[in-house]
């Protein structure tokens, strides 16, 4: 009976020899092998934890820092567009000062041509020509008078040397120097004369007509 079953079985031995006998390289136990295998699946997966978390973390540290340089772009580029304009607003104030500085300059010489007109000596000849040419470029430059009569008087224009009258609304009766200005800037205040307006001198008119008519209607009375 014993012979019997040991023919059915095959005979297994395992081979336990450290040295391989036909390459004759030192062999690695099974168990290690299969201890190592399955190790590696864990360690990988690890692996692929930490990098997913280190990405994400790079990602953030990415985005903060491009909404930083963003934000601090944009802080320039609004520093840059008020500086451009402060220096724009300066330019075209020291032109206009310097313009003003030039005409403030010829007001004299637009004095005596109006000086002269009134006499009748630019009525002809080649010294109306320049008087015409030297008035239209200050003009174009941007200088206006202003101070004619019959304009209302103005305190902050006009300067009043004479007052005739008391009326409460005053108009230039005449002018002794005209005013200019340039711009929003008033180079010289004009010199006037005041007198009543067309108003007061109604009233002013109206005023003693009354009072006659009482006297005569007393006078009939009597």
């Amino acid at each position: 009976m014993t012979e019997g079953n040991s023919e059915k079985e095959p005979i297994t031995f395992v081979d336990n020899r450290k040295i391989d006998p036909e390459t004759g390289e030192i062999r690695q136990p099974a168990a290690d092998n299969g201890a190592a295998a399955a190790q590696a699946p864990e360690s990988g997966n690890g692996a692929e934890t930490g990098n997913g978390g280190d990405a994400q973390a790079l990602a953030d540290t990415i985005s903060g820092e491009l909404a930083e340089r963003t934000a601090d772009l944009q802080r320039l580029t609004a520093e840059y567009a008020n500086y451009r304009r402060r220096v724009e607003r300066d330019r075209k104030a020291a032109i206009d000062s310097a313009k003003a500085s030039v005409v403030t300059e010829l007001l004299g010489v637009l004095d005596d041509l109006d000086r002269a007109r009134a006499h009748g000596d630019l009525e002809s000849g080649p010294l109306r020509s320049v008087a015409d040419k030297l008035s239209a470029a200050l003009l174009k430059q941007g200088l206006e008078e202003f101070g004619s009569e019959g304009e209302p008087f103005d305190p902050t224009l006009h300067e009043a040397v004479q007052h005739e009258g008391s009326g409460h609304d005053p108009v230039i009766g005449i002018v002794m120097r005209k005013g200019y200005r340039f711009g929003d800037r008033v180079l010289r205040h004009a010199l006037v004369g005041v007198t009543d307006g067309v108003a007061d001198l109604t009233e002013n008119a109206d005023q003693p007509t009354e009072e006659a008519s009482d006297v005569d209607a007393g006078a009939n009375e009597q």
